[in-house]
């Protein structure tokens, strides 16, 4: 299926039984959720599906549990984010061969890569398939800056179509535009810089709390689409609460356990990760369920010319 990186892309849950085993019937049911919910895309295995906590087998597991559950509706994008190029390019052919849509590619994990180690890392997993990539850049969860110039040197490399900037600073969306066009399709991928992202003129959002709140995320996209800013103004003071739980360091849990609230899904996460306890975890249930008290709900979409 064709990817065109634009609209809203879930940053899926990986779903786990008690045991920490993969729960793929779960992870399936989930992914149809969201895709009846209004997502454009699927994006599995990344920070949010806990890529980096599965072996390769697994990882072809749950490749396979997000194609099975799309069955051609939505592209199915996989997250690469190993600790070495080699193993990247691996899973990157590996994905290409069960029929994965494309790639959301990150730095390689652990070592704090210099820029030129950077370039040099994408453009091999880049050249390790035919999919197309979208670069994924998060210097605040990984400790690796892909700025705007280095970002710059791969638009020599036909397969790489897209950029996440989760920076934590939307000035890069301008910078990228300046420097490169519109060579780059550009995402916004922090939660709470959604609606800034999109008025500086990124295309497409992957977003984390659209796992538990899919309708209130389309709602969001088609109001700023059609231009109806008050009105998406309004939707996105009710979600910021929500959407601030993705910029912090149990985003993970933090996510689960608002599926665990709607009821989409649980809050088991692999260890390291463990679930919230005491006063973190009273905090978020607050925010979680006052959001849900007051939800947009069953309005989502209605009367938005884009929908």
């Amino acid at each position: 299926m064709t990817v065109d990186w634009k609209g809203v892309y879930a940053a899926a849950t990986t779903e786990f039984h008690a045991d920490e085993s993969l729960d793929l019937v779960a992870t399936k049911r989930h992914l149809e959720r969201l895709i009846d919910g209004g997502i454009h895309g699927l994006v599995v295995m990344g920070t949010v599906g806990e890529g980096t906590s599965l072996d390769f087998d697994e990882k072809r597991e749950v490749l396979r549990a997000g194609i099975e559950a799309a069955r051609g509706r939505v592209p199915v994008v996989t997250g690469v984010a190993e600790y070495t190029t080699r193993g990247a390019c691996r899973f990157a052919a590996e994905a290409e061969k069960l029929g994965a849509d494309g790639l959301m590619v990150l730095p390689g994990m652990v070592y704090k890569a210099k820029p030129h180690e950077n370039i040099y890392h994408f453009r091999a997993v880049a050249r390790s398939s035919g999919l197309p990539i979208m670069v994924y850049n998060n210097p605040v969860s990984y400790g690796v800056d892909l700025k705007p110039t280095h970002i710059a040197e791969l638009t020599d490399e036909p397969t790489i179509a897209a950029v996440k900037e989760s920076s934590d600073d939307p000035r890069r969306i301008t910078d990228l535009f300046n420097l490169v066009g519109d060579r780059f399709v550009l995402l916004g991928g922090v939660d709470d810089l959604a609606l800034e992202s999109i008025l500086l003129g990124a295309q497409g959002w992957v977003s984390g709390l659209v796992n538990a709140f899919p309708e209130e995320n389309r709602l969001l996209w088609d109001l700023a689409m059609a231009g109806r800013w008050a009105e998406a103004r309004d939707i996105y003071r009710w979600y910021t609460p929500l959407l601030h739980l993705d910029t912090l360091t149990t985003l993970v849990q933090c996510i689960k356990l608002a599926n665990a609230e709607v009821g989409t899904g649980s809050e088991t996460v692999r260890a390291p990760r463990r679930p919230l306890v005491g006063a973190e975890r009273e905090e978020v249930i607050r925010i979680i369920r006052s959001a849900i008290k007051s939800r947009p709900g069953k309005a989502a979409g209605a009367g938005v010319a884009a929908r």
